[in-house]
């Protein structure tokens, strides 16, 4: 990883390391991947592993740590878990406590760190079709609702899928469906399409995490698996402790998109 070093990646995680920079970071480094990422104590961690591999549209594993470290070695050699993402999300008992921009305060040698696929890193490849994505061209976060949708479960952790959501014209929505079906990392193909009230949404402007976009009339909402599922589930299982991203802040890797490619 070293002929890496100073790319886009590792310069937007040491913006935000130093504090230069705390919003969502659709956008950011084109080009490379990024990652959701959930921090549970290593008696949790089997478990975990079980249910994302059960979960593979939302739960896409892209690195596990080793117990106690904050790297990960194989997304970027000048990393730190606890301080390259803009903001993070701490639970305590299930409950959301605190969201600091930094988690060194409160890691444990006991962590093990799991990075997963994010779907901002298809939203390149959507671009450069010339398809507007919508909270990328408002400068906001992408919508994500939870569904009514269960998870597959698996030991402690069940629950519901969350999902993000994009606006797009039929002919768009179908090319989307293409394109995003060549990035099973980042969570590959829609999961529905129209009628948000048929996934539990039951209203389309009011998302349960991120900002709302406006939808035209002649658009449809297309809907992905989302990384932010684990923390419907976290809100549900209430783990003792665990911490997050913050949705929308993620993890900006020195991966390169065109590597997580399928086809």
């Amino acid at each position: 990883m070293n002929a890496m070093r100073g790319n886009a990646g590792e310069r937007e995680r040491l913006r935000i390391r130093t504090g230069a920079f705390t919003g969502p970071t659709s956008g950011l480094a084109q080009g490379n991947v990024q990652a959701n990422l959930v921090i549970l104590p290593k008696t949790l961690a089997y478990d975990f592993l079980r249910f994302a591999r059960a979960n593979p549209k939302p739960c896409p594993i892209l690195a596990v740590s080793e117990t106690g470290s904050p790297a990960f070695p194989t997304l970027g050699a000048d990393l730190d878990i606890r301080t390259d993402l803009p903001r993070y999300r701490v639970w305590r008992d299930g409950e959301l406590v605190s969201e600091p921009t930094e988690i060194r305060d409160v890691w444990r040698d006991d962590l093990v760190s799991f990075a997963i696929g994010c779907s901002f890193s298809f939203e390149d490849a959507l671009i450069e079709d010339g398809i507007e994505v919508r909270h990328i061209a408002r400068g906001c976060n992408v919508p994500m609702y939870r569904t009514n949708i269960p998870c597959v479960p698996a030991g402690v952790f069940s629950g519901p899928l969350v999902v993000s959501m994009r606006p797009l014209k039929p002919a768009d929505a179908i090319r989307a469906v293409q394109i995003t079906t060549r990035f099973p990392s980042v969570h590959g193909a829609p999961v529905h399409l129209g009628f948000p009230e048929s996934i539990g949404i039951a209203n389309i402007a009011k998302p349960d995490y991120g900002d709302a976009v406006p939808i035209a009339a002649d658009e449809v909402p297309v809907f992905w698996a989302c990384g932010v599922t684990p923390q419907a589930v976290i809100a549900q299982i209430k783990p003792e402790f665990c911490i997050t991203h913050a949705p929308g802040s993620m993890l900006i890797t020195d991966l390169r998109n065109t590597s997580l490619a399928a086809l």
